[in-house]
């Protein structure tokens, strides 16, 4: 995908058939909180309790019943679930809808909404951009569609004709939103590979989010169903940590 670069070779999500995802590198893994500002809106990621990843390969829960979160512990094949993976296999940026404005553009592929709603965090990023030639927009719409876990937006701009992008290093992170009382997907951020168990690779992403509740309908990736669901891993941790990421457009 433009503006990704493919992590060191060593990291790579395998999705086993019927089964969890085998993380493999030893990439950080730890909780992520939805933060929200002053109005309620969500506005930054915060860390919280780390996982390790030292067991190479790592098998992370992907069927949403294990009952060690965040590993699998063999749950998905003692009961139904639609483990098919339904997603696609285009590029991201192949069917977006674009949205133009003074200094920047915005590319927005809605089926990959995992219903995060930093888009909508001061001002709907669709208006802001719209607005960009004034400064204050500009800077928001860019903050905006760059918090967008999932890259369901992407802001360009205009006169270079790149997107902007967080510079993320190869990491993992466990969505936890606050707001709504739910448990979103796993985060996969700088690049990391992912795979099928025959080698298929898919397009390689900055940053993506995969489905943890084995309810999406478009998967691998999380479709935002786990918040119509509320659907809760039931992991112990708090907001403590550092602020993803740590600089924002």
């Amino acid at each position: 995908m433009t503006g990704s670069k493919p992590a060191a070779k060593g990291y790579r999500i395998v999705i086993a058939d019927g089964g969890p995802y085998l993380v493999f590198g030893r990439p950080p893994l730890a909780m992520q909180f939805i933060m929200a500002n002053d109005r309620g809106a969500s506005w930054y990621f915060q860390e919280g309790r780390h996982f390790s990843t030292e067991n190479e390969p790592t098998a992370l829960c992907r069927c949403g019943g294990s009952h060690r979160k965040p590993y699998c512990d063999g749950t998905h094949a003692k009961f139904e679930w639609d483990s098919r993976l339904t997603a696609p296999d285009t590029p991201l940026l192949r069917d977006v809808e674009i949205t133009e404005g003074g200094t920047l553009a915005m590319s927005d592929n809605e089926r990959y909404c995992v219903f995060a709603r930093f888009c909508d965090a001061e001002g709907r990023a669709w208006n802001l951009v719209a607005n960009s030639e004034y400064p204050e927009a500009r800077r928001l719409a860019i903050r905006e569609a760059s918090m967008c876990p999932s890259a369901r937006l992407m802001a360009w701009d205009n006169e270079t004709g790149k997107p902007f992008e967080p510079a993320y290093e190869p990491s993992l992170g466990l969505v936890e939103d606050i707001a709504i009382g739910a448990s979103g997907g796993i985060w996969v951020r700088g690049g990391i590979r992912l795979e099928r168990v025959n080698g298929h690779a898919f397009e390689v992403r900055n940053r993506m989010v995969l489905c943890r509740c084995g309810e999406s309908s478009n998967k691998p990736y999380c479709d935002g169903t786990h918040a119509a669901i509320r659907w809760r891993d039931e992991i112990d941790g708090v907001p403590e940590g550092e602020t993803v990421p740590e600089e924002v457009y």
